[in-house]
């Protein structure tokens, strides 16, 4: 028998009669790889998830625990996804086709963790921007925020980045370290607790595979190099994975994202820009735009070097994304309706011959 415990199952959700719990460890195509107190199962969905499919976020991720009818011969019954504590989500906008546009839909990516370690190299790919947004979404998600500077070796001097993250990013943990020479991994070990769930996340080549592989102390994922051309790698990871580690953390591995599509952030932004947002009171209007209105705290404040105007262009770098996918996913919700709409006045009118009714 396994604790489910040691897999961060709590219990706090109530499992009905006949059902077995379990944590989503693997997915691969529409197979799920669950561990439960009788041993690590394979699952398939139940029909009822399917319906609606196009809109639902509350398909299983790896992170996830679930209740499943088990079956010892053969794959097992996925019936609910459990309540989540956390989760970290993008936009898709690869979503169904609706004329000639797509749908943005919520990818949801990983969930029930603890922390969020975001890596970024400290190679020519090096971008504090792309460190933010992936900042933005790991606020919303529910987990605490970690960013971690690979690749520190190939730099010849690591502590220049170091402080240009953290005076963009305060109140921030920011460790440097290097996966082949251990550099810097001891200052990880306040999170490596039994129990606890980290998420890596990062584009790919940044060493989340390599960075596993020395958390591991074993190699479990292969390792590719980088092109010279730009710093950056091929996608090692090919699909999401839950590993434990000797220390009983556990590590949500996720394939590398070249784009991060900001989804629903609002919370996020305002965590992660409070000292931007702070501001906005202080205006003489409450309908302050910030541009060029009298009175505007925000302007003063750029003026006499209070707020930098690098920080406040990447606030509104992230607002602008934040409310492009906001305002076209409400825009593609009210299409899909006023389709559903005329077709079932299509059908109607089909039926009584022609007539209007």
């Amino acid at each position: 028998m396994i604790d489910l415990k040691t897999y961060g199952y709590t219990e706090i959700d109530a499992i009905q009669g006949g059902l077995l719990p379990g944590r989503v460890t693997e997915l691969r195509r529409e197979r799920f790889t669950v561990m439960t107190e009788r041993g690590e199962v394979t699952a398939v969905l139940k029909g009822t998830f399917y319906y609606g499919a196009a809109a639902r976020v509350d398909f299983p991720c790896v992170g996830d625990f679930v209740s499943l009818h088990y079956n010892e011969s053969g794959n097992s019954l996925i019936a609910t996804v459990l309540p989540r504590r956390s989760k970290f989500s993008r936009a898709d906008y690869s979503g169904h086709a609706t004329g000639y546009t797509k749908t943005v839909l919520e990818q949801v990516v990983a969930t029930n963790f603890d922390y969020v370690f975001i890596l970024s190299s400290l190679n020519g790919d090096f971008n504090v921007s792309r460190i933010m947004r992936y900042l933005t979404q790991a606020r919303q998600s529910g987990g605490q925020p970690v960013i971690i500077l690979t690749k520190a070796d190939l730099v010849e001097d690591y502590t220049l980045p170091l402080l240009e993250v953290t005076q963009s990013i305060p109140g921030v943990p920011v460790h440097a370290i290097c996966s082949h020479t251990a550099m810097g991994l001891n200052e990880l070990n306040p999170y490596l607790l039994p129990g606890k769930t980290i998420v890596f996340l990062g584009m790919s080549g940044v060493g989340k595979s390599s960075l596993l592989n020395a958390l591991m102390e074993k190699n479990v994922m292969k390792v590719h190099a980088i092109r010279d051309v730009d710093s950056r790698g091929r996608h090692t990871t090919t699909h999401r994975q839950l590993f434990m580690l000797p220390s009983g953390t556990m590590v949500i591995d996720t394939p590398g994202m070249r784009e991060l599509g900001l989804f629903d952030a609002d919370e996020g932004l305002s965590t992660c820009f409070t000292d931007v947002e702070e501001w906005f009171p202080q205006c003489r209007f409450t309908d302050c735009r910030h541009q060029t209105e009298p009175g505007c705290a925000v302007l003063s404040a750029i003026a006499d070097g209070s707020l930098s105007r690098g920080r406040w262009e990447h606030y509104l770098a992230q607002q602008h994304e934040n409310k492009y996918v906001q305002d076209k996913t409400s825009y593609l919700i009210d299409k899909r309706a006023r389709n559903k709409t005329l077709a079932m006045y299509s059908k109607n009118t089909k039926r009584n011959g022609g007539k209007k009714i």
